[in-house]
């Protein structure tokens, strides 16, 4: 009995250093090619076909951010799509486009207060067939050749693309180290995978997909997750959910504590609920022989960075009763995870502000223990992060 907690405890311990030092292995390959191979380019060939595009906008309650949106869709360089915008529980629809023969913008007669069921609207009401839809948030813009990009990803026979997405404000603190959070899991979850051939995670928004895959995925909860969901079932359907670093999507980053924790509550709960599809996907690709698969389920388990912190360190005092060098062990570790984030950070963004931000992630660290502590308010609402940052894309581009 004791030998079997004692391999169980040290299976756990195994699992959760791979997972810290997985920042630091990824660098190493990075560094690697970068000084031995040539970099990818995505070019477009003149046989390309043009894919049709069907860009969905989810807005609840507020059309206040979505004109500047449906402006930089407009504003594309590519001309193939309609703008679907679906006015969930707005008391006025004007989006000041609504006669753009591009723009359809729908009122659903009953409040959905789900993206899932918003989503699903839109695709009942196509004007016609699309052969790529597009999930975006009320708070995006794009940038000018983002669906060009796009176009030339699904002529290389991509079936489903996460997009690139950058914050389109900086101007607090907390908004420095959201934008922070994301250029450390863009690297670690996306650009690299992209690199080494394997499915990348997707986001909530920015994700560009054939319009019959997205019709495969079934949904039985519609509270938050959505990202979870369906990214577990398509990359059981398709070779390789791709990554495409040059289609931009500019997204609002959070601006206070306050919203910090509402944002890690919705998040986490994700993470608990969904949990077993991660697990399912692991198994598939035990199941089919997948390394991608297996990797892909692999990180889909993985913890919250603030659990496999408060973990790293409570192996770390917990072991000096037992090994003391694997105290030693868990200590490099938690020098190792740091450094890796911050050079992470530092090659992917050019922004001094978000780099000295990394200060105060202790801050993170705590509203991240709050929110924890909050999950259980997910499952019962609604749970929608506040936005207000109105700009225009042309405005964004110039600073």
């Amino acid at each position: 009995m004791f030998t079997t907690l004692y391999i169980l405890f040290a299976a756990i311990q195994l699992l959760l250093a791979a997972y810290l030092l997985q920042p630091a292995f990824l660098l190493l390959v990075y560094s690697i090619k970068k000084l031995f191979f040539k970099q990818r380019k995505i070019i477009r060939s003149e046989g390309d076909k043009d894919f049709s595009f069907a860009v969905i906008v989810t807005a609840y309650k507020n059309l206040q951010l979505v004109p500047p949106l449906v402006d930089s869709v407009l504003k594309q360089t590519y001309r193939h799509f309609k703008v679907y915008v679906v006015a969930d529980g707005c008391e006025q629809t004007d989006t000041g486009y609504n006669n753009d023969p591009q723009v359809k913008v729908l009122a659903p007669a009953v409040t959905l207060s789900a993206k899932i069921k918003s989503i699903d609207y839109a695709i009942n009401n196509f004007d016609q067939e699309h052969d790529v839809l597009i999930i975006l948030d009320a708070d995006n813009l794009l940038h000018p050749d983002y669906l060009s990009v796009l176009n030339t990803y699904f002529n290389l026979g991509y079936r489903a693309v996460q997009t690139n997405m950058l914050a389109k404000n900086n101007d607090s603190v907390y908004a420095q180290l959201d934008a922070a959070g994301n250029y450390f899991s863009n690297f670690v979850d996306r650009r690299m995978r992209m690199e080494l051939g394997l499915s990348a995670n997707i986001w909530g928004l920015g994700i560009a997909m054939e319009t019959t895959l997205y019709k495969e995925v079934v949904y039985n909860n519609f509270l938050g997750g959505f990202d979870k969901k369906i990214q577990a079932d398509i990359v059981k359907l398709i070779p390789q959910l791709a990554y495409a670093e040059e289609a931009i999507v500019y997204d609002e980053k959070i601006d206070s504590g306050d919203a910090l924790e509402t944002q890690r509550t919705r998040w986490i709960n994700a993470y608990f609920k969904y949990f077993k599809y991660g697990w399912n996907v692991f198994v598939t690709g035990l199941k089919r022989g997948s390394f991608n698969l297996m990797f892909f389920g692999f990180n889909l388990l993985r913890p919250p960075l603030f659990l496999q912190i408060s973990g790293a360190l409570f192996f770390a005092a917990f072991n000096l009763w037992i090994d003391p060098t694997l105290s030693i062990s868990w200590i490099a570790a938690l020098i190792i995870f740091p450094l890796s984030f911050l050079i992470i950070v530092a090659i992917m963004s050019t922004d001094k502000g978000v780099i000295s931000s990394l200060l105060y992630l202790p801050l993170v660290f705590l509203r991240q223990v709050r929110a924890f502590l909050h999950i259980g308010k997910a499952n019962k609402a609604f749970l929608q992060t506040p936005n207000n940052k109105v700009i225009y894309i042309e405005d964004l581009l110039k600073k």
